[in-house]
């Protein structure tokens, strides 16, 4: 059930990390926090197709 997705971040548009997510508990798309390495501050990271 566990599925691969992308995450991108909001500001510069690079997708920066891959991460697993359970379909059965989250169907919408999902928003973390994280480190982006080209805008060098924390800015958050959708998740992509």
């Amino acid at each position: 059930m566990r599925d691969r997705v992308i995450l991108a971040c909001t500001e510069c548009k690079q997708r920066n990390y891959t991460t697993s997510k359970n379909k059965r508990n989250n169907s919408e798309r999902i928003e973390l926090k994280k480190y982006c390495k080209f805008c060098k501050t924390h800015t958050i990271h959708k998740e992509t197709k």
